[in-house]
Order: C-alpha cells, then structure tokens, then sequence
C-alpha cells in the first residue's frame, strides 16, 4: 500500500530537498505539497517531476498562519485522502531577524563561535507582528497553525490498524530560557522564534502521552545550520560571501553545520526510515555533517518534561476553542449582513 505523506513548507529549502530525497527512497508514495505560495509550489512540483515524472504530487494551498486556511486545507486533505501516513510540519517563519554586530564579532573571535553559529544564541532578535487572526505571527506559524492542523486531521491520523507520524522541524535555537507559559506567544520577549520551537518540542512530546495508544506518533528534528532563504534574510548577502570559507573552515569542528537543504533534511528523511517503536518521544534528531560534508542522524535528549508539555498542550486546546468561536461569529455576521442585502 503506498504511502501517504504531507509536508508543509515544501516549496523551497529543507522541505522541497525532504520530498526529493523521500522520491528517491519511494517513488511510488503519494506527496502533497502544502504551501502558502501556489506559485512556488508549482515551480517546487514541476522540478520534482522532472526527476521523478512517474511521481504522485499533489499541491495544497495551506497557510498555517492562518487558522482559517488551516481548516479550509484540512477539509480538502480530508476529503482527498482516506489516511495519511507522514504529516511534515516543516513550515516555519523568523521574521525581521536582526544581527547584534557587536556580539557577532566578539563571538566571532572567540571560543564560542562555534555555539554562536549553531544557536544564534543571544546573537539573533526578531520583530514580531500581529497577524489577521489576533495571534503574534511567529506563534502562530510555527506552532499554532500546524497544531490545528494535527487536531483537525486526527480522523485520519489516528485509525484502527494504522500507525502515523507527526513530524516537526524543530532547531537547536529552541530553548527553554526563551518560552515561559505565561507568555506563550511571546509577546513580551524579542527571541519569538527560539520560543515557538521550544513549544513545538513540548507539544510534540504532549502528543504522544496523547495519540499514541491511537496509533499517532510524533518526533521532533533539528536540521542543523542550514543556508535557505530564511538564514540568507539574518545578513547582507555580501557578508554570507566574505565569511562562507570560514563557515566551511568550522564545520572541520563541529557537526552541527549542515548548511545544505539535502543534508539539512538528512533527519526528516531517516525518520521515514526508522521503526515506530524505536522513536524516543523525548529526544530531538539531529541532522548532522562530518568535516568531510558525509551526512548522518543523531538523537539527543530534550530539555523537556510532562508537566510543562501538558500545560502548553491544555492552553492551546482553550486558543484552538477561541479561534474557532471567532470564525464561526464572523461567517454568521457575513451570513446575516448578505441576508440583510437580499431581504432589503
């Protein structure tokens, strides 16, 4: 039975090089493509194709910042697909990423470089924005939108007999000194992106204590320092120029600087290929790189606990229930204004 498998983000990336490298380890399994840029998901379709022109590629139009495209993609998903086996929560955003030059450049010569580089650690401050839906936009589309997601597919995630993997891009920036459950949007702090993905740490483990006596499993990856759109936006293109030799130079040191979509992907991709039952809910995999550019996976435990993860998980049920209410309030005020205009 071939394989069903959605993967957010898939456009560019990480997440167009996973569903490359999952065509290569099954050409016969169905990919949908869920993107926000229709555009870009036809140009990512068309070269997959090109390499693979027997492939099954479906397009999505899913932008999990927002909760209504989230239903409305789900309720096409759902009517499309009688199961999905794979659901790549790869989509992600870091808005306005502004560089602290003067710590750059201390860190830069200094023995912490190669930490600076992996975690952008005290280096890298986001500003985030509002979206349409009232929500702090990073919040919303690394975590929120693809939570939605997850809940509002659980009829064909979790059934009798079949067994399904959830599976988030998570990073090494994801810490715990930057998430505090009294702020879960962060909309107090300036490190928006490190505090989403260390909620998608805890939501992950809060769905396995969950779904997975319903055949639901999830796990969580980081792809290392990967050079994609998203980490060209930190800096000025010349300055990715002037300091990529010793980007190179670093990766003689340290396996954590992946730096290319492929190898980047090089954990999503072996989760596809690892057993259920061998998945630690508490570990992240780590897409890593030997000096000599040889890709391999490695688990590492989380800085995470239940306790946490189940409070987080229970405060997005209540948003999920909010967001909900105000979509239904807004049809029916739509319903009722063009009622008025047919009646009038």
């Amino acid at each position: 039975m071939e394989k069903v498998i959605l993967v957010t983000g898939a456009n560019s990336g990480i997440g167009l090089a996973l569903c490359e490298r999952l065509l290569y380890e099954d050409s016969q399994l169905q990919l949908c493509l869920a993107c926000r840029n229709m555009q870009r998901a036809e140009a990512a379709r068309s070269a997959l194709l090109t390499s693979h022109p027997d492939a099954q590629i479906d397009l999505l139009h899913l932008d999990v910042g927002s909760v209504r495209s989230v239903l409305h993609a789900a309720h096409k998903v759902k009517a499309r697909y009688n199961r999905l086996d794979y659901l790549y929560l790869n989509a992600g955003i870091m808005p306005n990423p502004q560089i602290d030059i003067k710590a750059f450049f201390k860190g830069l010569f200094s023995s912490n470089v190669v930490k600076m580089f992996a975690t952008a650690e005290g280096l890298l401050t986001q500003q985030d924005h509002v979206n349409k839906d009232g929500l702090q936009e990073v919040f919303a589309t690394n975590l929120f939108g693809h939570f939605v997601l997850v809940r509002e597919l659980d009829s064909i995630l979790c059934q009798a007999g079949q067994t399904s993997r959830v599976v988030w891009t998570s990073s090494s920036n994801a810490r715990r000194s930057a998430f505090s459950l009294d702020d879960v949007q962060h909309r107090l702090g300036t490190e928006p992106y490190a505090s989403s993905k260390y909620a998608s740490d805890l939501i992950s483990l809060a769905l396995n204590r969950h779904k997975n006596s319903q055949g639901l499993y999830s796990s969580v990856i980081c792809p290392g320092l990967v050079m994609t759109n998203l980490t060209y936006g930190i800096l000025p293109s010349f300055f990715w120029t002037l300091i990529m030799p010793i980007m190179y130079l670093i990766r003689i040191f340290t396996n954590t600087f992946t730096l290319t979509p492929h190898n980047g992907a090089g954990a999503l991709h072996s989760l596809f290929l690892k057993k259920t039952e061998s998945l630690d809910p508490k570990a992240k995999y780590h897409s890593l790189t030997s000096g000599m550019g040889s890709n391999y996976t490695q688990p590492r435990q989380m800085d995470i606990d239940d306790d946490m993860s189940e409070a987080l998980y229970v405060k997005l049920l209540e948003m999920e229930k909010s967001a909900r209410k105000r979509l239904k309030e807004e049809d029916d005020n739509k319903q009722a204004y063009k009622n008025g205009l047919h009646n009038s």
